[in-house]
């Protein structure tokens, strides 16, 4: 089996570094500070390192490690929560050994000497609670700060439990997480508090939506906007799931104008929307997915993808 694999690669290997996607999200951080984790309390003697550009919003996650390039030589690399070989942060990746997949979205792009993906997980946190899991046996121990960052991926990427993607054995992972010793209130407090500015611009989109007969909503945050607003697209992050609780919306599209390009978040209540962001620079998960254009005419397309979808769509 994979993770099997990976467990061997792991015990063989002294240096190990470890990715994930770039615009992380808190399970791409959780599984990747998670499994370091995991790697550095079972072996000390190992050289652990976590990669990737730091995200001010999630300081109180973990922070990234600085290696040189030399640090690649004959290392084994580890690429967490990506689909997609493009969205690996840090191109630094391939200078590596052997390259290790792990990751829960449908496996479009085939990278990697061992490729461990399972799409009935929540998240790749909770895949990499399983890794630890099967490897116990073989040395593998999870101390409070990782069951505090495999803790937060699921949480984030199951949306507090409340996305289908939840399973039973996310519940039995998430249990037994919550019997280490970590501040779950504060956890909680980081993850899902706003800023006043967030807040006000949630209102105004709130206010000024209108939703397609076919059950689609679309919003296009130029950076006039945000400039108003004062928020930087970093933080539009926290405004994906505004439309989640509206009645009747089927999806809806969140376009987010940068200096060079406009980045596209898709969320879906039912229609398949990652073959939507294939076309566009991008993937996900069929119901969550994300892209990238550069002009507001493929915004346009977009939508028009979308609403197609919307209107074919049945339960």
């Amino acid at each position: 089996m994979e993770k099997q694999a990976i467990i061997k690669e792991i015990k063989q290997n002294d240096t190990i570094i470890i990715h994930r996607h770039v615009r992380p999200d808190p399970d791409a951080l959780g599984s990747q500070a998670g499994l370091k984790e995991i790697i550095q309390s079972s072996f000390p003697e190992k050289e652990v390192y976590i990669v990737g550009e730091n995200d001010p919003e999630f300081d109180y996650l973990v922070k990234m490690d600085t290696i040189l390039d030399a640090t690649y030589e004959g290392a084994l690399v580890i690429v967490c929560d990506t689909a997609n070989t493009p969205r690996v942060d840090d191109g630094r990746y391939v200078k590596g050994k052997k390259i290790i997949k792990i990751d829960h979205h449908p496996n479009v792009d085939h990278y990697g000497d061992i490729q461990w993906v399972d799409t009935t997980a929540s998240s790749t946190s909770e895949m990499i609670y399983a890794l630890y899991e099967s490897g116990k046996e073989d040395g593998l121990v999870l101390n409070d700060e990782g069951a505090r960052l495999l803790y937060a991926g699921i949480v984030g990427d199951t949306g507090r439990f409340l996305f289908p993607s939840t399973t039973k054995k996310t519940f039995q992972y998430a249990a037994e997480l919550v019997t280490y010793h970590f501040n779950r209130s504060e956890l909680y407090e980081n993850l899902y508090s706003v800023e006043t500015h967030i807040l006000r611009l949630r209102g105004y989109i709130l206010k000024e939506f209108e939703m397609y007969d076919s059950g689609l909503c679309a919003v296009k945050l130029t950076k006039e906007l945000l400039e108003a607003f004062q928020v930087s697209p970093d933080e539009t992050g926290q405004l994906v799931q505004v439309f989640g609780d509206v009645k009747g919306i089927k999806a809806w599209v969140i376009f987010v104008e940068e200096d060079e390009l406009i980045r596209v978040r898709l969320r879906s209540k039912g229609p398949i929307i990652n073959d939507i962001a294939a076309k566009y620079e991008g993937g996900g998960h069929p119901m969550a997915s994300g892209a990238t254009i550069y002009n507001w005419e493929d915004a346009d397309r977009v939508i028009h993808d979308l609403d197609e979808a919307c209107k074919n769509y049945s339960k």
